[in-house]
């Protein structure tokens, strides 16, 4: 076995001293979230824990295949864990509703790739260089020796493959490609996988599509491009929050723009931005820290509250000043 982060063995020695375990993740999880969390679960699990796997948010119909036996569900009470842990959520305040529900609990394990992690575990095991939570999921259940299933495998390899943009984005390693190689040996179903969350999409994100497409707007030489999502673009196109993951990478691919940006009526006076850069020289989780977010270089983002207009002005604002001291 390869050196590994001493960080792991004692997580695995936390582990083993448990039987109730919580794992929970962030609000509206992705990808990245869902397939770490799974992949945890299931092989937890099979060394005969009693796990529960939580999130505030439904599972989004694109990764329910990963689930049939709907391990993933809403937190119920507030039972004592002997261990809860936190998988690729960069603060407390980003589980949700499991913080309060995960109350009593004896430790609390942090595991995740967000630079902008505030290290809120009892146990922290931040890795801001890695592409995925996913990566550090796979490499604790190696160290473990716990057996892959085809389904862990599945699950994992979804995690590494979309918080990576498909392997497209430059946090992509040879080491990612390597674990995703390994993935497959071990039985991940790529067809599944390909057709289930990039190949088949709701009617309804087809028409939040068009949205994108009619009304993105461009500023700073073309090198912004931003849209409002409002509360009554869901109603019409009865779409819902799930159907917003990876949208605004279609006003990022846009030749000249340099920075994305989505922003997301939550409330009135509360929106959520997501931020995209294609440049080294632009650091998007600057940008999002400067309103209490946060994330990785190339993607980040935060929750603001204030007139829609007014956030408008202040985020486009912080981001011309980050594209006028570009080299």
């Amino acid at each position: 076995m390869k050196s590994h982060p001493k960080i792991i063995d004692r997580i695995l020695e936390r582990i083993r001293e448990s039987q109730t375990i919580c794992i929970a993740g962030h609000i509206r999880p992705d990808g990245d979230c869902i397939g770490s969390e799974l992949g945890l679960a299931l092989a937890l699990l099979k060394e005969g824990k009693e796990v529960v796997c939580w999130n505030e948010d439904p599972l989004p119909q694109k990764y329910a295949f990963l689930d049939p036996g709907h391990v993933v569900q809403k937190p119920k009470g507030a039972p004592e864990f002997d261990l809860v842990i936190a998988l690729d959520c960069a603060s407390f305040e980003r589980l949700g509703a499991i913080g309060p529900a995960v109350e009593h609990r004896k430790q609390l394990i942090n595991i995740d790739h967000h630079q902008s992690n505030t290290r809120y575990g009892d146990l922290n095991w931040i890795a801001g260089r890695e592409a995925s939570t996913g990566e550090l999921v796979f490499r604790m259940i190696r160290v473990a020796g716990w057996p892959i299933s085809a389904s862990i495998a599945d699950c994992l390899f979804t995690a590494v493959s979309t918080d990576t943009g498909s392997f497209q984005y430059p946090t992509t390693k040879p080491v990612t490609y390597h674990t995703a190689g390994e993935l497959v040996k071990l039985g991940a179903h790529l067809d599944t996988i390909c057709n289930e969350v990039y190949q088949s999409y709701s009617l309804s994100r087809v028409r939040l599509l068009k949205h994108v497409y009619n009304h993105f707007h461009l500023t700073c030489n073309n090198r912004i491009a931003y849209l409002w999502l409002k509360a009554a673009d869901f109603a019409r196109t009865g779409a819902d929050r799930n159907d917003t993951e990876g949208l605004i990478d279609h006003i990022r691919d846009i030749e000249p723009v340099v920075v994305a940006c989505i922003f997301e009526e939550v409330e009135p006076e509360l929106t959520r931005i997501s931020l995209r850069s294609k440049s080294d020289a632009v650091n998007v989780n600057d940008i999002a820290a400067q309103f209490g977010g946060g994330g990785h270089r190339a993607a980040a983002g935060a929750r603001i509250a204030g007139r829609p207009l007014s956030v408008q002005r202040r985020v486009i604002a912080a981001v011309k000043k980050a594209l006028a001291a570009c080299p």
